[in-house]
């Protein structure tokens, strides 16, 4: 795609999300087929909120992303920004499909993270590509790092939310080692801290809200 396409599919992205268009998985979800067992009204509500996180989280991604892909400088490293975000919106489709049936509803704030992810991500490919790389992979140790956190929380009997997790998790990791491997350059640790606690305060967020 050119910047026009990229920059339209990144527009795309926003209205998709202001409407709560349900995305399409090219994938069957992995918590499809788990056998759970029977949860208490709070551990529906646990698992309700922190799958509502991850959706929050997959939809920040679906922005940086699409943000860093419209304002790349280098052809190759904007098709592997697009694709990535076609591998993401697995992720975005898993956690959708998982609040549905916990009967969860999508933080009402997911609108201002999409926009607010799609800029920094322009903001760091305007930089560079090497930054917007770096970028992909601080974010995506902070991603790990949280579903980690997640995997601990979850009741023990939700098996299908844990499967989707897990998956994600090992998906995340891929994707930052490729960002590495593609020319970023890994962020000085004040900046992934600064980083990591702008993600504590999108979770928190979005666990409420």
């Amino acid at each position: 795609m050119n910047t026009v396409d990229r920059f339209i599919h990144g527009f795309d992205g926003l209205l998709r999300t202001v409407t709560r268009v349900k995305p399409e998985a090219h994938n069957p979800s992995p918590g499809r087929g788990a056998l759970d067992d029977p949860m208490t009204e709070d551990e529906i509500k646990l698992s309700g909120g922190l799958m509502r996180v991850n959706h929050t989280g997959e939809i920040c991604a679906q922005g940086l992303y699409n943000g860093q892909a419209v304002f790349a400088s280098n052809p190759e490293t904007a098709e592997a920004l697009t694709q990535a975000a076609a591998e993401e919106l697995d992720h975005l489709a898993w956690c959708r499909e998982r609040l549905d049936e916990l009967g969860a509803k999508p933080s009402l704030l997911d609108p201002l993270w999409y926009t607010a992810s799609f800029a920094l991500g322009a903001g760091a490919a305007l930089i560079s590509d090497k930054i917007s790389l770096g970028f992909v992979h601080a974010t995506e140790k902070n991603v790990e790092r949280h579903l980690k956190e997640h995997l601990k929380r979850l009741p023990e009997s939700d098996h299908a939310s844990r499967q989707i997790l897990k998956r994600m998790r090992d998906d995340e990791l891929r994707h930052g080692e490729e960002a590495l491997s593609q020319g970023g350059e890994e962020l000085p640790k004040p900046v992934q801290r600064l980083m990591w606690e702008g993600a504590k305060l999108m979770t928190t967020t979005a666990e409420r809200i």
